[in-house]
């Protein structure tokens, strides 16, 4: 991806670092940025497939709840995927998880909602046992001050999605080798037994680590990229 000299931006810092000190490090960034605000705050998490961003999302929000009770909600992008039978009908299915298997409008619309919502929010969420969206995704309470979002195409600089990073207050980006995040993307798809090992080898190797690729090129968009140095 190329920026013409008017577009360039500084790059932002890199931290080498255990995932478990990267949390502690996201953890505190998330309640000073809440702090400084005063309002609700979106906390962006992104990386490629396989990063570990829906673990450490799901991490940093269950220590801010320990910290402070009802201050964090979980927002996963995987909730946009379009439906499973969409996919079939337009003949896209094998590309599911590709940029434009997903409704990045609906994302956005959610986005834009929850920022400013005075009551509870319901979202839609991925469920991987049937691999397909349901809607009775996590519960944003009205009163919940950080919102911790998550997904790979947080930072994707294309026209659908340009609309997603303004409306995080905070972009944290994950950063994972590539041969780490493939043997991780072949045991996740496999854990259902509803794929083959032939069709998980093809669609990790010819959508995943694509996907990898396309959204590595994306981290200079971020606040702060995060080198997970004991990934495994």
């Amino acid at each position: 991806m190329s920026l013409s000299p008017d577009q360039q931006i500084d790059a932002p810092p890199v931290l080498s670092l255990p995932a478990e000190d990267i949390l502690v490090a996201i953890t505190e960034q998330a309640l000073r940025l809440a702090n400084e605000k005063g309002h609700r705050v979106m906390i962006g998490i992104a990386g490629g497939p396989g990063s570990g961003k829906s673990t450490m999302a799901t991490a940093l929000a269950g220590m801010l709840n320990d910290m402070v009770p009802g201050s964090a909600a979980l927002l996963p992008m995987d909730g946009f995927h379009r439906r499973h039978a969409d996919l079939v009908a337009s003949g896209e299915v094998e590309d599911k998880g590709a940029p434009h298997t997903f409704d990045a409008e609906g994302f956005i619309a959610l986005l834009q909602y929850v920022r400013e919502a005075d009551g509870d929010v319901q979202a839609p969420t991925y469920s991987r046992k049937i691999e397909d969206v349901v809607d009775d995704g996590p519960v944003i309470g009205a009163n919940v001050p950080i919102v911790v979002v998550e997904g790979n195409y947080l930072l994707l600089d294309e026209p659908r999605w340009a609309g997603v990073r303004p409306l995080l207050d905070l972009r944290l980006f994950l950063d994972v080798d590539k041969h780490v995040v493939r043997e991780r993307l072949l045991k996740r798809h496999a854990e259902h037994g509803l794929f083959s090992r032939e069709h998980i080898v093809a669609h990790v190797d010819r959508i995943d680590l694509a996907n990898y690729e396309l959204v590595d090129q994306s981290k200079y968009l971020a606040d702060q990229i995060y080198q997970v140095i004991d990934a495994a």
